[in-house]
């Protein structure tokens, strides 16, 4: 491993102690293999004025819920230094007696809650302390002579502590083993199966022996196992994936989804280590010994699902094993959800399951890590975790289910997946965004090339499609459910207001493209899209119509008749989809003001022709309003979500009151 450090950048951060903890605890967190998605945490010592102005002695420990990648000062929670020492000296203090007494020696109380690991950090007689999760160091502590080969790594210039819980009780067994150790002489602190601490009188020095000691490791098992540093991958699949694979996927985010109790994402992978670690042959045995660290347990629970296909069984077989692990070591009376987080699929890959496309890529992430980590271990002798007492023990520890329960309520729609077509612009820009903003996972699509950049984050991708390629619209649907797992929501909103013809002067080619666009698009999309959404979580489809549906007006034949005959094509789709628990209903938009196709010189001109200013016309209903996308994003969120629950073959206008439609 690689240290770093750079001197030009660490004068940048700052002469405090503060600044160069900041700085520091960066660079342990640009390294996946040291610290995994908010794990590992640091601390610096350093005397500060009170609200008085009096010298205070205080530890700056990494605060809950915060990241060492993208740490700041603020994630720093200043806790007074003694308070800490004398706790470690208590004969038991509970966990939650723990946090609360750390909290009041706060200097700040809007500081984030301290790292449990915060006495144990006062206890070490350094100013700077690191604390990571090393994977080469836990892969070699994880075999059945670990500790001999931990020994021989490291000798006797670190002190090794055999496994015990996290917080008090390692503060506690860390203070019993030290104290006749000579500090001045020591590099760091090697606990069993959980990770490393180093430490020293400034930031460079800790930071460097903690590069110093997960080097060591890294090169025992370089000569032992053939190691080399090269980064792990996540390439994407380069081949579209067949229809019969994705539907066992989204067969498999229904299983686990129903068992979770709610919608989830599933992300896959499907090459690399993931792919290695699906194919070994015993592949079910060895990841079924456990995690590679217990702090995993929280995300990953304490096994894998090894199974391809029948996933219906597969995850009710799941679910029983864990209610007997529960039962086995029943210590409160609520059991956690039981259904698996982490799936290895022979001959595909691995599957990462969460409420959110994060928390399914935090599991893939883990995953990756922990297969690497087993493929060594294997080679040492054996892949040996820790019990499952103590799997048990940290995954119902009240601490850490603290941490997954953090941040409020979810979104709604936390864990859907939707696709909304026509999404480059106007109400299908506005509704795309609005189900993401509710929680939903995204893909939006739009024959505009602009669609690919408005839309690029993880759980909002945009796709350039054009909705009358057939070929192209079933690729969309799949690479929907590709990416999360499934399809619960379908907002079919692409299409064109032709130009004005009256019938006699109809241009063929304009009737053609509008009933291209208009209405064959959309039985496209409903076809390729139903398999998926018979396996959605209270699936949902919104059809985006017109007002001439019900109100026609003249000169506007083409796009009449072909809105005309979506409403139909939606009314037939509510009927024979309804049997699959599929809702399909028909919004009939009117004069929404704030799309591309009010420009100013359109709206000057129709409010000419009726005799009023613009601002009258923008107002031109009974009620009196201006119709935006947001209304129509908004009843786009109300029929997808659970007030609609029991409706379906629905058409409902958006146009503030026209008197030929009431």
């Amino acid at each position: 491993m690689q240290s770093l450090w750079n001197e030009a950048e660490a004068a940048r951060a700052g002469g405090s102690p503060l600044g160069l903890r900041v700085y520091s605890s960066r660079l342990l967190g640009q390294e996946p293999s040291l610290v995994l998605h908010g794990g590992g945490n640091t601390s610096v010592k350093a005397t500060i004025p009170d609200l008085f102005g009096d010298p205070v002695d205080v530890l700056y420990v990494k605060g809950s819920g915060w990241d060492l990648a993208a740490i700041e000062a603020a994630g720093f929670a200043p806790v007074r230094l003694e308070p800490l020492r004398r706790m470690a000296e208590l004969e038991r203090l509970s966990d939650t007696d723990m946090v609360r007494w750390q909290r009041a020696a706060m200097l700040d109380p809007a500081a984030p809650t301290p790292s449990v690991e915060a006495i144990l950090h006062a206890i070490i007689p350094f100013d700077f302390v690191d604390h990571t999760h090393a994977d080469a160091v836990v892969a070699v502590s994880n075999t059945p002579n670990g500790l001999e080969r931990i020994g021989a790594i490291y000798g006797g210039d670190v002190v090794v502590v055999p496994y015990v819980m996290p917080g008090f009780v390692l503060a506690k067994a860390v203070r019993d083993l030290t104290r006749t150790v000579d500090w001045s002489r020591c590099r760091g602190l090697i606990l069993m199966h959980h990770g490393v601490f180093s430490f020293g009188p400034d930031a460079k020095t800790s930071y460097q022996r903690m590069i110093e000691l997960v080097t060591q490791a890294e090169e025992h098992l370089r000569v032992q196992v053939g190691w080399t540093g090269d980064p792990l991958v996540r390439p994407e699949s380069a081949t579209p994936p067949a229809p019969d694979r994705l539907r066992s996927l989204a067969t498999l985010r229904n299983a686990v989804g129903r068992t979770r109790g709610g919608p989830v994402i599933a992300r896959t992978e499907s090459t690399g280590v993931a792919r290695a670690f699906a194919d070994r042959s015993d592949a079910a045995a060895v990841a079924g010994r456990g995690p590679l660290t217990p702090d995993h347990v929280i995300r990953t629970k304490p096994l894998p699902l090894v199974a391809a296909g029948e996933w219906n069984e597969a995850v009710a077989g799941y679910a029983e094993r864990y209610h007997q692990y529960f039962t086995r070591h029943r210590e409160r009376e609520t059991e956690l959800d039981r259904a698996p987080r982490w799936v290895v699929w022979p001959g595909q890959g691995s599957v990462g399951i969460g409420t959110s496309v994060k928390d399914a890529e935090i599991v893939l992430d883990i995953a990756r890590h922990t297969a690497r980590a087993i493929g060594w271990a294997e080679s040492l002798g054996g892949w040996r975790a820790l019990p499952e007492a103590d799997l048990f023990d940290v995954e119902y520890w009240e601490l850490e289910q603290a941490k997954l329960k953090a941040g409020g309520a979810s979104p709604p729609l936390r864990g859907k997946v939707a696709l909304v077509t026509g999404a480059a612009s106007g109400i299908g820009q506005a509704v795309a965004l609005g189900l993401w903003r509710h929680g939903a996972a995204v893909v939006a699509t739009d024959v505009r090339r602009e669609v690919s950049t408005e839309f690029a984050k993880p759980d909002l991708v945009g796709l350039e499609i054009d909705a009358t390629d057939q070929a192209a619209v079933v690729r969309s649907v799949e690479e929907t459910v590709n990416r999360f797992g499934g399809l619960d929501i379908v907002v079919s909103n692409a299409g064109l207001f032709t130009p004005s013809q009256p019938l006699a002067e109809m241009d063929p080619m304009v009737w053609d493209r509008s009933l291209t666009l208009n209405l064959t698009s959309h039985l496209t999309l409903l076809k390729a899209a139903a398999p998926y959404l018979a396996l959605g979580f209270d699936p949902a489809v919104v059809i985006m119509a017109s007002k001439n549906v019900p109100a026609p007006g003249p000169g506007a034949g083409a796009y009449s008749v072909a809105k005309a005959g979506l409403t139909q094509l939606a009314r037939v789709a509510a009927l024979e989809l309804g049997k699959l628990g599929v809702r399909v209903n028909v919004l009939h938009p009117h004069a929404v003001m704030d799309t591309g196709a009010w420009t100013p010189e359109v709206l000057a001109a129709r409010a000419k022709a009726y005799g009023m200013t613009v601002e009258q016309y923008r107002t031109n209903n009974v009620l009196g309003v201006e119709v935006t996308t947001r209304d129509v994003t908004e009843a786009v969120l109300a029929l997808v979500g659970p007030a609609f629950r029991a409706t379906t073959g629905a058409q409902i206008p958006i146009d503030g009151g026209n008197d030929r439609v009431i």
